[in-house]
């Protein structure tokens, strides 16, 4: 099981594998042909009111993780859905974000992890 990030405005590889958009929203400027996202998966994104919470401030960093590991907690199917791409190959989370360090991606991998 091989989880990687990558931000949908990088160029896609070969070595992406199954590449999955994990936010609600489309990226700005991003085309879906540019993109080549294989499954648009918004269930596992934050929720509209976490992420407006959250507002990308790294100082509620510590919190947003808290609150984004229980919303994945409460929603096993998601969750399931995407450990069951996991087992097939590698995945990448795209998303959005600009903030590589702060992103709900990261916490999302994190989560995966350990899963196992």
């Amino acid at each position: 099981m091989t989880i990687l990030l990558k931000r949908a405005y990088e160029p896609p590889e070969p070595g992406d594998g199954f590449r999955i958009l994990v936010d609600r929203l489309w990226p700005r400027g991003v085309s879906k042909d540019t993109a080549r996202i294989d499954w648009w998966f918004k269930d596992i994104a934050p929720s509209t009111s976490l992420r407006k919470w959250f507002g990308h401030d790294p100082l509620k960093w510590d919190e947003f993780r808290n609150r984004y590991f229980q919303e994945l907690d409460q929603n096993p199917a998601a969750v399931g859905q995407l450990v069951e791409h996991l087992r097939r190959g590698t995945v990448t989370l795209v998303y959005g974000a600009k903030d590589k360090a702060h992103s709900h991606a990261l916490v999302l991998k994190t989560y995966l992890e350990n899963l196992r």
